[in-house]
């Protein structure tokens, strides 16, 4: 029978990102478009 290697962690997930990093996830998918054409797909960043 396979072993479990998976642990549990002892420490919780503390990840805080910067605000600025927030809004600039936020403000590229705002601004990227997919666009599909003829089974093609194109990605277009719009600024």
């Amino acid at each position: 029978m396979a072993k479990n290697y998976t642990q549990v962690s002892s420490r919780p997930n503390l990840l805080q990102p910067k605000d600025e990093t927030i809004r600039w996830i936020l403000n590229y998918s705002k601004a990227l478009n997919v666009l599909d054409c003829n089974n093609l797909e194109s990605e277009a960043l719009l600024n």
